[in-house]
């Protein structure tokens, strides 16, 4: 069974129980299509031996039998009944990953006063997540060469993630990267100074 796209797609395996005289089997694994977080459309393709089926609809639901050579049959279930059914699987679902950007003053590891507040709510949110893992990604304006520039971005990404290890998050669960003046949010010539360039991106997922 293969799934084609990137979506939100759970998987569950219904344990077949044997008797005698059993009645219909039930399928034996059943791929439900949950709504994106950001609302966005998302399908998934569900393919046996049998045959391929799309499902292209939050809460649309394939179902494959045991055994049976045909297409898996697509029908829906309501959102409160997927709730209902299958609440455990659904809080173990990982949340979204959430992405903040925080700006620094020219030339250091400085944060702007606006930024801050930014930082000190990531701070509080991302130890509250159960594994989560962080990627802090810095960059520069194009205000000097490219080694200065690589340099600062990774000092500014590293020292946020230091804040991060004093507030109990584990080192092992954060990268850092530096990409200095290569990846600019506003594209400008060199040796320009633009703040919204200064800035480190922080992953949580």
């Amino acid at each position: 069974m293969s799934a084609l796209l990137r979506c939100a797609a759970l998987v569950i395996a219904v344990a077949l129980a044997g008797c005698a005289a059993p009645p219909p089997k039930p399928p034996s694994t059943q791929v439900v299509l949950l709504p994106q977080a950001d609302g966005k459309p998302s399908a998934v393709t569900v393919t046996t031996p049998g045959g391929t089926s799309m499902l292209s609809a939050p809460y649309q639901r394939a179902s494959v039998r045991e055994g049976e050579a045909a297409a898996p049959s697509v029908d829906a279930v309501s959102a409160a009944q997927m709730q209902a059914d299958h609440a455990q699987l659904l809080q173990a679902t990982p949340a979204p990953a959430r992405s903040y950007t925080i700006y620094f003053q020219t030339g250091g590891t400085l944060l702007n006063p606006e930024s801050r507040s930014v930082m000190a709510q990531v701070l509080d949110e991302a130890p509250r997540r159960p594994g989560a893992e962080l990627l802090i990604t810095g960059h520069t304006d194009t205000q000097g060469s490219v080694a200065i520039n690589d340099a600062l971005s990774l000092r500014r990404a590293n020292e946020m993630r230091d804040l991060f290890v004093q507030r109990g998050f584990p080192a092992s669960h954060i990268e850092t990267v530096g990409r200095g003046k290569r990846q600019l949010a506003v594209p400008t010539a060199d040796n320009v100074n633009e703040p919204r360039n200064r800035r480190v991106e922080i992953t949580v997922r």
